[in-house]
């Protein structure tokens, strides 16, 4: 009963703040001290204010092009680490726990400086870059786990049967490790999506994020827009959650 209450008492803690936004984003008050009834007007003032939908595009496009971009080059470093000697594996691998163990602030002005002394003009481009450079780690740790369970003979079976090094990669360890591929990816859209320190240190005049526009929002007044933009965004998580622990317990079942 202790351990029930317990985990009820944890999810109310993690659930009930997203609840109450979901909430006031139907108020007609705007004000957030006071319900003035039911209404859906935020909604449509979330679609015709245009500053919230230019950040909002601006950031999907960055965790989508820097994810992917991530993904790419961290499954090909977790395979160059797998085949290194153990001891060269262990160093990198520690040097690669680094930037994630790094407060966000340090990698910002870093980045931030190191764009200034390259002479890359601050702007969408720099704010790509600094999100491939901080999702990289992230993927190699969701690849690595998948490839240290491969079993290391088939690779030379795939070579004995006179496959090549691409066609083994693609047929025989791509699917194996696809799991610990797909975890980085998401794992990095939702890094991207969510940073806000690094990107307000990268970014250009006229760029913005959504976290640096809230952020911009909050010395003034935020707008109740963003509880509508925020309760959309969480449904649509919410709803692909559902969508793919469906798919995993329907394939658990065939296989």
């Amino acid at each position: 009963m202790l351990k029930k209450a317990y985990v009820y008492i944890v999810f109310i803690f993690l659930y009930a703040p997203i609840v109450i936004l979901a909430l006031y984003s139907f108020n007609d008050a705007r004000s957030r001290g006071s319900w003035g009834g039911f209404t859906l007007k935020w909604y449509v003032a979330l679609l015709n204010d245009k500053s919230i939908i230019q950040a909002l595009i601006t950031t999907i496009a960055v965790a989508l092009i820097a994810s992917i971009i991530a993904t790419v080059i961290g499954t090909f470093a977790a395979l160059g680490i797998y085949f290194m000697s153990q001891k060269a594996r262990n160093w990198v691998m520690n040097i690669t726990y680094i930037p994630v163990l790094n407060p966000d602030i340090v990698t910002g002005v870093s980045l931030m400086l190191l764009f200034i002394f390259m002479r890359i003009p601050a702007g969408f481009m720099t704010l790509v870059l600094a999100h491939i450079t901080f999702n990289v780690p992230y993927v190699i740790l969701s690849v690595m786990p998948k490839l240290n369970q491969l079993n290391p003979h088939l690779f030379e079976a795939s070579e004995d049967l006179g496959a090549s090094m691409i066609y083994t990669f693609f047929r025989v360890i791509l699917p194996e490790i696809r799991a610990g591929i797909v975890t980085g990816f998401l794992l990095a859209v939702t890094l991207s999506i969510d940073d806000f320190v690094v990107s307000f240190f990268t970014k250009g005049a006229g760029v913005n994020t959504l976290s640096v526009l809230i952020y911009a929002m909050a010395r003034k007044n935020v707008s109740p827009a963003i509880n509508a933009l925020s309760t959309v965004m969480f449904v649509i998580v919410l709803l692909m959650l559902i969508i793919v622990n469906k798919r995993t317990k329907n394939e658990e079942i065939l296989n």
